[in-house]
């Protein structure tokens, strides 16, 4: 198929080329080669490369910014989502909306799954669900496809943050009453191509399985990676306040995946082994790096 990225210099969007590109022609569109909230240059994009499918990964995604920059969240996630939906039904493709846990207020007490009702509680969820609400009134042929705690081999995230800062310290604080589902960028985008490879339209919960605390994932991360030698003290989440509110506890339930008969993604450790030894190598060489986390580095490590 032909393939259109959006985001694609993102962690989602470079494993989504790597992924996608062993079987399809991708056209592969960064933030500055495509700005989605410009409605002519979205249009001329998609009506050069006509694309079947639609990957639209491109978003704002800083949760703490978007409480004082919302009308930037909001014309990118919102707005910007719109532009690309718009032009999905004009071409008849395929859409695949990437969204968020963060759609969800963490109050249920239990896993989430995809009828489970809505309710935001940051600025970046609401401008999320919006983007889900445009492509469900405009689109015929979507999959909304919500993911939560990414990390990945392409840039900045949870776990290289946790390793970075355990060779500088010997002791770390992490949050331990806030709960989710850590999700590997190169299993979501293989869960991705299976979808747009069908025609079973709708919304999926995409995450590794299981669920644990960011003092939990923190724990497997260093485990893994051998820093027997740090220690992890367990914290509450008001340690780390933060302009944005998060859902306490927003992992998923895979209800739609198991429906529709895909292949349900591994469980989180067994993804996070596989990232940290073989996309990382870190059993052959250590995280070399020479990054100073400065303090706002520190908070998103503490509180995700």
């Amino acid at each position: 198929m032909n393939i259109l990225i959006t985001g694609a210099g993102g962690q989602l969007g470079r494993d989504l080329i790597r992924v996608l590109s062993k079987k399809h022609k991708l056209i592969a569109k960064t933030r500055k080669e495509l700005d989605i909230t410009n409605e002519q240059s979205v249009r001329e994009a998609v009506l050069k490369c006509r694309p079947d499918v639609i990957v639209h990964a491109a978003a704002y995604t800083q949760v703490d910014l978007a409480e004082s920059r919302m009308e930037e969240a909001y014309m990118v996630n919102s707005f910007g989502s719109r532009n690309i939906a718009l032009m999905a039904n004009e071409m008849g493709a395929k859409l695949v909306y990437v969204s968020t846990d963060y759609v969800f207020d963490g109050t249920k007490g239990a896993a989430y799954n995809e009828l489970d009702r809505t309710n935001p509680i940051s600025v970046y969820g609401h401008s999320k669900l919006h983007g889900e609400k445009f492509v469900q009134l405009i689109c015929d042929k979507y999959f909304i496809v919500r993911t939560s705690w990414l990390y990945g081999k392409y840039g900045s995230n949870f776990v290289t943050k946790v390793l970075a800062n355990a060779q500088q310290h010997s002791e770390l604080s992490m949050v331990a009453d806030q709960f989710g589902s850590p999700t590997y960028t190169y299993d979501l985008a293989r869960f991705i191509e299976q979808v747009i490879e069908s025609e079973r339209y709708g919304i999926y919960h995409a995450s590794n399985r299981g669920m644990c605390s960011r003092y939990e994932f923190a724990e497997e991360i260093l485990r893994i990676a051998g820093h027997s030698a740090v220690r992890l003290n367990p914290v509450t989440a008001d340690s780390f306040p933060l302009p944005a509110a998060r859902p306490v506890r927003s992992d998923f339930d895979d209800k739609a995946i198991r429906y529709n008969g895909f292949p349900r993604l591994r469980m989180w450790r067994d993804a996070l082994q596989s990232f940290i030894l073989e996309d990382l190598n870190i059993d052959s060489e250590r995280i070399q790096t020479d990054e100073i986390m400065n303090e706002t580095d520190k908070e998103e490590l503490g509180n995700g």
